[in-house]
């Protein structure tokens, strides 16, 4: 059958391989050629790796998923946040055919190459401020954030660093460390790296009206008084948190945070990990309150979705480094960095900052409306093309994860993929590629409002919508 009743236009390039922009169902979710893989996966692949929806894809584009059974899905997660230009923009997938077929690999610390340089330049040109900059890349958000503390003790000669309660930063030791949450994320792999101290973030919803330079003032005095603003090599953190539940901090949250690291010889580093390359509206999310931090971590949106990272920041600061000190054997791989210039290119030439405030114009207000419809949102939030609903027992900020797992598996058998993130696990997430024509934009907006009315009526569905499904993690 065909779900919905939207126009099945065609993804124009760029920003899709020509596949028809429609939702159309022709199978339960999963079909059977997926649960046919998923059983396959099962003997192969290590369990403690899960998928939030496990249809396997066969093509991707514009705003559409199509699983190896042709049912065609509403994308809102784009890969979190990766494919911000689509999953197979055109001017991607050339330059990656012909770097490949130049040459796929030489290690730059090695054998350098034009392209590794080229990112670089953008990136100093791109990030956040006037000043002179150096950029080094990576493979991963992750290694983007250890290089970003290791270049901060090198520059300042300290060790403590501070990170925020709801913070996601990776997967690593030194990473998990700096995480808050525990499971998925760190449960049973500890010891972690010491010298990682947290402090209380701004969470507007959850902070009975407290104002942003109240909140930062609170942390900023944990910092002094119980840590040592001296001994605090870096600040890290999030402008948008991700994972942790998409909280946009109260406005001069982030100024304060970074003139007290100023007048202390803090590094301020921001993770524009997920938020970076036109998600929120802007190119780097801190440029909506003119922050200009020390250093500046990016992945996901850099490459449209080949595997980067970056770390670009002050070039006295970079440069503190010694010879030696920083990359690794893939790091700045020349198809990446070919992927990157093009999906650079892009974000450019269709002002895709432009059309993430556009998809937030479209979505924002229905998801206002669904709001005043359905007591259980407690609260509406984002930025751009970064937006998301927190779920709770009507009236009280008491977390509804229940209800949110029931919403995303009505969403997932209607053919949307939606995507939950939270401290709590009571969070959906949105995060559509910059390139989703509006009609599918609507067209999903239509089944989350199926989704909440048949909760509040008892027909939802509970738990994932497979019962081989995990939970989404990063």
């Amino acid at each position: 059958m065909t779900a919905g009743t939207a126009p099945a236009a065609t993804a124009a390039r760029p920003g899709g391989p020509g596949l028809p922009q429609e939702r159309r169902l022709v199978t339960e979710i999963p079909g059977p050629r997926s649960r046919e893989l998923h059983a396959r996966r099962a003997a192969a692949v290590a369990a403690g790796c899960t998928s939030a929806l496990p249809v396997y894809v066969a093509a991707a584009g514009g705003g559409v998923l199509v699983d190896v059974d042709g049912n065609s899905l509403i994308d809102l997660g784009a890969g979190i946040a990766v494919v911000n230009v689509g999953n197979s923009h055109p001017g991607v997938t050339s330059a990656v055919a012909e770097q490949a077929a130049a040459f796929t690999h030489t290690c730059f610390t090695v054998s350098p190459y034009e392209g590794y340089v080229a990112v670089c330049e953008a990136l100093n040109r791109l990030t956040p401020g006037a000043h002179e900059k150096r950029s080094v890349l990576f493979n991963s958000g992750a290694e983007a954030v250890e290089n970003a503390v290791k270049i901060a003790r090198a520059a300042t000669g300290r060790q403590a660093v501070v990170v925020f309660e709801h913070a996601y930063h990776g997967r690593t030791n030194l990473t998990m460390a700096l995480t808050a949450k525990s499971v998925p994320y760190k449960h049973s792999f500890g010891p972690f790296a010491p010298e990682v101290y947290r402090v209380p973030m701004s969470y507007p919803f959850r902070d009975g009206g407290r104002s942003g330079q109240r909140a930062a003032a609170e942390a900023i005095s944990r910092i002094d008084k119980e840590i040592g603003a001296g001994s605090v090599a870096a600040v890290v953190v999030e402008p948008i948190q991700g994972e942790g539940g998409f909280v946009v901090p109260a406005p001069g949250f982030l100024p304060a945070l970074a003139e007290f690291c100023r007048g202390t010889g803090i590094v301020f580093v921001a993770d524009e990990i997920q938020t970076g390359f036109a998600r929120t509206g802007d190119l780097f999310a801190c440029e909506h309150e003119g922050v200009v931090p020390d250093l500046v971590t990016t992945a996901k949106g850099i490459a449209g979705g080949m595997p980067m990272s970056a770390v670009t920041g002050r070039a006295e600061i970079v440069d503190a480094v010694h010879a030696g000190g920083l990359g690794g054997t893939y790091a700045g791989n020349p198809v990446a960095c070919a992927a990157a210039l093009a999906a650079i290119a892009a974000v450019e030439e269709l002002d895709l900052p432009a059309r993430a405030r556009a998809i937030g114009d479209v979505m924002l207000p229905r998801l206002r409306e669904m709001a005043g419809r359905h007591p259980l949102i407690g609260d509406v939030r984002g930025r751009g093309a970064m937006l998301a609903v927190e779920l709770v027992q009507p009236g009280t900020l008491e977390p509804d994860p229940g209800a949110t797992a029931a919403v995303n598996a009505f969403c997932h058998a209607r053919g949307v993929l939606t995507l939950t993130a939270g401290t709590y696990g009571n969070v959906l997430r949105f995060l559509p590629p910059l390139v989703m024509p509006e009609h599918l934009l609507l067209e999903a907006l239509d089944v989350l409002e199926e989704a909440f009315a048949s909760l509040r009526a008892g027909t939802a569905p509970t738990g994932a919508a497979s019962p081989e499904a995990g939970p989404v993690l990063d």
